[in-house]
């Protein structure tokens, strides 16, 4: 048997140290879960942690082999299929190509396991090389979003976006600026053995490469920092909350980005925190008691119909839509999701009622932010343009201009926020400011 990497489990990545052996239980678990993930909407890492918590005896090393054994395949699943010439559900062989490719297992081990047949021929095939193959294959999308994104990016620029896409993400991290500051809390974890660095843009990130968990720290339990993409606290900034605002975060969820706008606003205002699932909103009540935040007010609410919204017509001076999307800029964590159905008609119905109706919430002179985890322009700059259309009263800032006067240079082309792991390092992200006249 060949001998591989110990591997620590966390978020979809693998963070190895020293030698061991690859066994049959870890081809097996993969293509279990694979074939469950396929099935059904549940999400990759929920699917993942499911399956552990059922074999409590599996030791952390297993975990990592057959997690990381699960993201491989979501990630090269096409590029697997269309050089071993086998089905792309044909799981137990993606398995074996993307283990023989990482060198985690020996030929004659995976034959013997794929149960001989025509896995030779098969595997012998992974030296092909991927030059002559259609574009979508050579970025590991499905047909349609290769079309979808190849006239926003050009074939060299969706190979390097979908690259960049198929690499573990780093673990961000966001200073609590009510608690400390970064240089502190930097101090405080390189003397735990947790070395970080500043993040690139965003001026109260840190960045970790590697994934251990950080949720026992006594740092993390008091509210110095939460997790975060760099991409997310951007976002943050463009909307720039003031102390003794009346801001409103629409689609809070669990509020990872409400604890940010707490922390700029220094706790001072009010900041409503809506979402029409209650079940999410009642994680981010812990969240604030930890963050220290006593300005938050979590609502859940029926949409953008619900009473609450109508009585509060024309009372925030901003507001933060982090729309529901279809999550294409996430890929890097969330591979699973390239490969599920994708209903971007009944998505945009929801992204124009959520902009248009926050217009009708907002002040003369306030600021809206729409933001979307997505790099399809249908769900962006679409949405916003046809806005526009209907509203003509809206101008669109320049997002640039605003970083900037927080000195935060973050290099993007025209009034948008654009972003994405080849240029940026971050998740993809899209934004866009819009402002009513006084």
């Amino acid at each position: 048997m060949a001998r591989i990497a110990r591997a620590v489990f966390i978020d979809g990545n693998v963070h190895m140290s020293p030698p061991y052996r690859a066994r049959y239980h870890h081809f097996a678990l993969a293509v279990e879960i694979l074939e469950e993930i396929a099935k059904g909407r549940i999400p990759a890492d929920q699917v993942i942690h499911h399956h552990f918590r059922q074999r409590p005896q599996m030791g952390v090393r297993d975990r990592g082999v057959v997690a990381e054994s699960v993201y491989g395949v979501l990630r090269s699943r096409r590029s697997l299929a269309w050089r071993m010439k086998v089905n792309e559900s044909q799981w137990n062989y993606l398995v074996a190509g993307f283990l023989l490719d990482q060198g985690w297992a020996e030929r004659e081990f995976v034959i013997k396991w794929l149960g001989g047949g025509g896995a030779a021929a098969a595997l012998d095939r992974l030296k092909c090389n991927l030059a002559t193959a259609p574009l979508a294959v050579r970025a590991n999308l499905p047909d349609a979003l290769a079309e979808r994104l190849l006239p926003v990016y050009g074939e060299q620029g969706l190979l390097a976006l979908m690259q960049a896409m198929n690499q573990p993400a780093p673990v961000d991290l966001r200073v609590n600026l009510l608690k400390t500051d970064r240089a502190t809390l930097q101090n405080m974890l390189d003397e735990l053995g947790l070395p970080t660095e500043p993040t690139p843009y965003a001026p109260h990130g840190l960045r970790r490469h590697d994934r251990r968990p950080l949720f026992n720290l006594p740092a993390f339990k008091d509210g110095l920092f939460e997790l975060q993409d760099e991409a997310s606290q951007l976002i943050g900034h463009l909307l720039d909350p003031k102390p003794g605002e009346r801001v409103l975060d629409l689609c809070a969820g669990a509020g990872g980005k409400t604890l940010q706008l707490g922390a700029l606003m220094q706790s001072k205002g009010q900041l409503w925190a809506t979402d029409i699932s209650a079940h999410r909103l009642d994680k981010l009540t812990p969240r604030m008691r930890r963050a220290g935040l006593s300005n938050v007010r979590p609502l859940p609410i029926a949409g953008m119909s619900d009473t609450h919204l109508k009585r509060a017509k024309g009372t925030f001076d901003r507001i933060l839509i982090d729309a529901p999307c279809s999550g294409t800029g996430t890929w890097r964590r969330n591979p699973d999701l390239k490969w599920r159905p994708l209903d971007l008609d009944a998505l945009n119905r929801t992204q124009f009622e959520l902009l248009e109706g926050s217009m009708r919430l907002l002040k003369p002179g306030g600021r809206i932010v729409y933001a979307t985890c997505s790099i399809l322009p249908e769900e962006n700059e679409r949405i916003v343009e046809q806005c526009l259309v209907r509203h003509p009263e809206f101008s669109l800032l320049p997002a640039a201009e605003i970083l900037a006067t927080q000195g935060i240079d973050v290099p993007v082309q025209g009034a948008w926020l654009r972003l994405d792991p080849a240029r940026h390092g971050t998740d993809g992200f899209f934004a866009a400011v819009l402002e009513r006249p006084v």
